[in-house]
C-alpha cells in the first residue's frame, strides 16, 4: 500500500508566550515565583534566579521586568561604556550571566554602582557564581553576597501541564495518553518540551493527521538517535 504523500509545511514562527498568566507554578518553582511576586520587597538589591536550561528562569525574568519596568540585557552586554546607563532605568534583568564572556570589571561596576544608587538588579544563570569561572575575587564575593533562589528541573506535574499548554497554544488536540507519554520520555526542561511539541505539530501536519501516540514514539526516537549519535 502506497504511503499518502506529505503535505508541504511551512516553519512560522511560534513565539515563547512570557506574560505572567502563562507561568505554571509547581511545588519546583513556587519559591522563586514567590520572590519575584515580592519585588521590591526582596532581601537585597541584587538577586540570583539559578536554575537548568529550561526550569522556567527567562519566563520569570520576564514576569519581573514587566512589573519592574526593567531592562533586559545578556550578560556579555554589560561592558564599561554602558553601565551608567544601564543603571539609570533603577532595574536591570541580566540573563545567562554564567554563558557569556563577561567583561568582569564592568559587571563589578555595574553591581557597585546598582547598591550605591538603590537600583535593583535580577541575574540568571545555571551556576552559582563559584562555578562561573571568575578571575575578579572582588566581583566573586560580591556576587556571594547576594542571596540565590533557584528553579528546580520541572515535577511531572509541571512538565505535563506545560506540554497541554503548548499543544493548546498551537490548537492542536490531543490526548492525554499522548502527553503522559511525552512526558515520560524526554528530558525534565520546558525548552525540550517546546521543541517536542513543535516537531510534533510539523510532523501531524505535515501527514495531515492529527498527533497521536505512534506519531510521537516516531519523533522522539529520532530525536533519541540524533542525540546519541553527536
Amino acid at each position: 500500500m502506497r504511503e499518502a504523500p506529505k503535505q508541504l509545511t511551512f516553519d512560522l514562527p511560534v513565539d515563547p508566550r512570557f506574560e505572567r498568566e502563562d507561568f505554571l507554578v509547581s511545588p519546583s518553582n513556587e519559591q522563586a515565583y514567590g520572590l519575584i511576586e515580592r519585588w521590591p520587597d526582596w532581601p537585597d538589591n541584587i538577586l540570583i534566579l539559578k536554575g537548568p536550561r529550561g526550569s522556567g528562569k527567562s519566563h520569570l525574568a520576564a514576569i519581573w521586568a514587566a512589573s519592574a519596568h526593567a531592562w533586559t540585557v545578556d550578560a556579555f552586554e554589560v561592558t564599561g561604556d554602558k553601565v551608567p546607563h544601564l543603571i539609570s532605568n533603577g532595574t536591570l534583568a541580566i540573563e545567562d550571566a554564567d554563558r557569556a564572556e563577561m567583561d568582569e570589571a564592568a559587571f563589578f561596576h555595574l553591581l557597585n554602582l546598582a547598591r550605591e544608587r538603590k537600583a535593583f538588579i535580577l541575574v540568571t544563570c545555571e551556576k552559582s557564581p563559584d562555578g562561573w569561572g571568575l578571575r575578579t575575587p572582588d566581583l566573586l564575593s560580591r556576587l556571594r553576597l547576594a542571596p540565590i533562589v533557584t528553579l528546580d528541573a520541572p515535577d511531572d506535574a509541571l512538565l505535563k501541564a506545560v506540554l497541554v499548554k503548548l499543544f493548546v497554544d498551537r490548537q492542536l488536540v490531543v490526548d492525554t495518553t499522548v502527553v503522559d507519554y511525552i512526558a515520560l520520555r524526554i528530558e525534565r526542561s520546558l525548552s525540550k518540551a517546546s521543541d517536542v511539541v513543535a516537531a510534533l505539530d510539523k510532523e501531524a501536519l505535515s501527514r495531515g493527521r492529527r498527533v497521536s501516540r505512534a506519531i510521537a514514539a516516531e519523533i522522539l526516537g529520532t530525536a533519541q538517535d540524533t542525540e546519541e549519535n553527536e
